[in-house]
């Protein structure tokens, strides 16, 4: 009995252990060593039952949390942009001297980067959390490790920019008895109005938020099928894996949706480091026409950006879209989605070369019949003696004939060569299961018959048998008579 029990408590802590190796971390799949909790005096902690299962329970939760944290994070960037591009384009025409509307947009401008601020907090919190439970460490600060400190930090100081220039001017004017102009202008310094135009551009950097988001909630790592496979196959789960399988599910809508999002976007930017020219790439409709021509590598000379956050913003646009490694690749997702929108499928890929095929041999027959017109004419010359002129009209004849059934014949060998590329392997396929089909029956059809044959000589060799006996029975029955 005691062994017994020895070995059901080792085959538990065996079970036990696989279950705690077998958990999956958040990024799908990375191999990483799995520490074991200490106790403070150093020896290993005991092993309690059900805990793998509120493990599990407590990832499950912190993952719907930490994608719900993402989702209202992007939300409030979304929103503090928007408020951004109102205040900017109704500012010049709306806003009156001592008016506080612009004030009050400033002031939500600002609440919702202290909101956003808080959700990333939280979204961190919720991720270090995760790391805590799937290494089973018992010390958060195992987690903080210095570089996710500094992208941390990074995040917030990025999601912490928002234009100020509302409350400095509210302060320049606190003390003096006119009315502040809470809209910034050109007689209020140039300083003041490039800070807040800076300011302003650099609130698109909020936008990284987007890419968490689709990786968050993707199908991909919604789906336990996806992250078990991948897991299985090492595969990270980040934005450049969601991103291959939206270009290979959906081509055409991911690259029209990223083109137009940089160029309203670059677009927009371009309008507002404009503006204070007075120049025309001060308006939309300019400003998208000059970001398109750049786009686009025309460059007509037309429009072209006046001041130092134009030329920026332009060259943005042109390495982003068409010199950087992001632009190459953008113009090869282009290439590789009108290639696919402009090539045949398989069946009409079938039906072309078929006609094709019909074509060139209709042409070889009628090549084929020249060659032999060519030849009797030939031969009947000689026959005839006719002049030589004619003869040699004939031979020339005879050679362009055989030069074009020739050419058609390669072209035809082309054709099948270029068509049984696609067709072979399908065809190698189906010829190699009806092999196999054909080997079974036979190896079975053989196998019956070497067991009949096995049936038939067992009978045969029972029967010499009894024919033995009866014969060596005959034999001493016989042999007393002899003698």
């Amino acid at each position: 009995m005691e062994m017994t029990n020895r070995s059901l408590h080792a085959a538990d802590s065996k079970v036990n252990c696989v279950h705690c190796d077998g958990l999956i971390n958040r990024n799908g799949g990375d191999s990483a060593e799995v520490s074991v909790p200490l106790s403070l005096l150093g020896k290993r902690t005991a092993h309690m039952e059900g805990d793998d299962l509120h493990r599990l329970r407590d990832r499950k939760f912190l993952l719907e949390d930490r994608k719900r944290l993402c989702a209202l994070s992007l939300g409030t960037a979304l929103l503090g942009i928007l408020l951004m591009i109102i205040h900017s384009e109704i500012c010049p025409f709306v806003y009156k001297v001592g008016s506080n509307i612009a004030l009050i947009i400033n002031c939500s401008i600002s609440l919702s980067t202290g909101c956003l601020l808080i959700l990333i907090t939280l979204f961190h919190h919720k991720d270090i959390r995760l790391f805590v439970i799937d290494h089973k460490h018992l010390d958060w600060r195992i987690a903080m490790s210095s570089r996710r400190v500094l992208l941390i930090t990074l995040e917030l100081l990025v999601c912490a920019i928002h234009p100020v220039g509302t409350y400095w001017e509210v302060g320049l004017h606190a003390n003096s008895s006119s009315s502040a102009p809470l809209c910034i202008s050109n007689h209020q310094g140039e300083a003041l109005m490039d800070m807040e135009l800076l300011l302003s551009v650099l609130m698109f950097l909020r936008l990284y938020l987007v890419h968490r988001a689709i990786v968050l909630h993707s199908k991909v790592l919604l789906s336990a099928s996806y992250r078990t496979i991948g897991s299985l196959n090492n595969i990270n789960f980040s934005f450049r894996f969601v991103l291959k399988i939206l270009m290979n599910k959906y081509p055409a809508r991911t690259l029209l949706a990223f083109i137009l999002f940089l160029w309203l976007t670059a677009s927009w930017m371009l309008t507002l480091c404009e503006r204070q020219t007075g120049a025309g790439t001060g308006h939309m409709d300019t400003a998208m026409w000059l970001i398109a021509i750049t786009f686009l590598t025309v460059g007509y000379g037309d429009v072209a950006p006046n001041t130092s956050c134009g030329k920026a913003v332009c060259l943005f646009t042109a390495v982003m879209l068409k010199r950087g490694k992001q632009g190459v690749a953008c113009t090869a997702m282009l290439v590789a989605v009108v290639s696919k929108t402009l090539a045949l499928n398989k069946g009409e890929k079938h039906v072309h070369f078929f006609m094709l095929d019909i074509q060139i041999s209709k042409r070889i027959r009628h090549a084929a019949a020249n060659v032999l017109r060519e030849c009797w004419l030939l031969h009947r010359t000689k026959l005839t003696k006719g002049n030589r002129g004619e003869h040699r009209r004939h031979q020339r004849c005879l050679l362009e004939a055989i030069k074009v059934f020739r050419h058609l014949r390669l072209k035809q060998k082309k054709l099948r060569d270029y068509v049984s590329e696609m067709v072979d392997l399908p065809k190698m396929q189906m010829i190699m299961c009806d092999l196999s089909a054909n080997w079974s029956n036979s190896y079975r059809e053989l196998e019956q018959r070497i067991l009949s044959m096995e049936q038939k000589l067992d009978e045969l060799s029972r029967c010499f048998q009894q024919t033995s006996e009866l014969l060596s029975q005959v034999l001493r029955h016989r042999s007393p008579e002899i003698r």
